[in-house]
């Protein structure tokens, strides 16, 4: 298994850091856009999809979505801002689980779900993008992700007693979210040192990380919750050793809207 993963990585980094730092307008926004459809045609299943037919339709409505928000980006701030309105529905879902999911049952409902976590996160990172320093804020935001998960997975380890949500992913700690938060905020005073920030933003930006780092986690913890619902254990076999493309940017899909709005609110782009 560990061979797997690693030759996967191996694999699948360069194609990453080439998309995203070679590919500009259009071609990045198919990019990004063939990955979120991927991950379209995983949720079909998590939505209870299971016709081959059924997931590949789906992914291809998703990715028509994708092209319509491509040709009309002033609809950006309302996908924006109906993603932080899921995501904080998405928290509240996630801490009453098992007795949440009695209103997200229908398949009609998971697959609008669908919509809501994959369409912002796309249009977060085409915005991203378009904006100043727009590759490093692409990084910045997968730092911080990726910071956090490393620094719960060994604060997890080591500390680890106080169950964060038991009935969705019983691994998962309350020591393993500070872990991931102090690594991350970590990054974000370094950072803000090195670009001489104010003291304020320097504030700012702890404030803002920290916020972006909590959102990943209920990212993550919402297609678990979808999958233990499912009775699935990864999203699909597409990456081997690494699940489906879903197990990879779960926590992304909530980061990135957030860590665009915030940017926006600061701002930092214009909408």
């Amino acid at each position: 298994m560990l061979k797997q993963r690693i030759i996967t990585a191996l694999i699948l980094l360069p194609i990453a850091l080439g998309g995203f730092f070679l590919l500009d307008g259009g071609a990045f926004a198919l990019f990004i856009g063939l990955v979120v459809s991927l991950g379209a045609w995983e949720w079909a299943r998590l939505a209870g999809l299971e016709a081959q037919v059924l997931r590949v339709a789906y992914a291809a409505v998703v990715a028509g979505l994708l092209m319509l928000l491509h040709l009309m980006p002033d609809l950006a701030p309302w996908v924006l801002g109906a993603s932080v309105l899921w995501w904080g529905l998405a928290t509240w879902l996630v801490l009453t689980y098992p007795r949440s999911s009695e209103l997200w049952a229908s398949a009609a409902c998971r697959l609008l779900i669908g919509l809501l976590i994959l369409l912002p996160a796309w249009q977060g990172l085409v915005l991203l993008k378009l904006w100043p320093l727009g590759n490093w804020l692409i990084m910045a935001v997968m730092v911080l992700v990726w910071g956090a998960d490393i620094g719960a997975y060994f604060s997890g380890r080591a500390f680890g007693k106080r169950k964060l949500a038991p009935q969705v992913s019983p691994g998962k700690s309350w020591e393993g979210v500070y872990g991931g938060l102090v690594v991350s905020l970590l990054i974000t005073v370094v950072v803000g040192v090195n670009r001489g920030w104010s003291f304020a933003e320097l504030l700012l930006g702890v404030l803002g990380a920290g916020l972006v780092v909590m959102a990943s986690v209920v990212g993550d913890l919402t297609e678990s919750m979808f999958k233990r619902r499912s009775g699935i254990k990864d999203s699909s076999n597409l990456l081997p050793g690494h699940g489906g493309v879903l197990d990879r940017i779960d926590s992304l899909t909530a980061a990135i809207p957030l860590f665009a709005v915030l940017l926006w609110a600061a701002n930092w782009g214009v909408l």
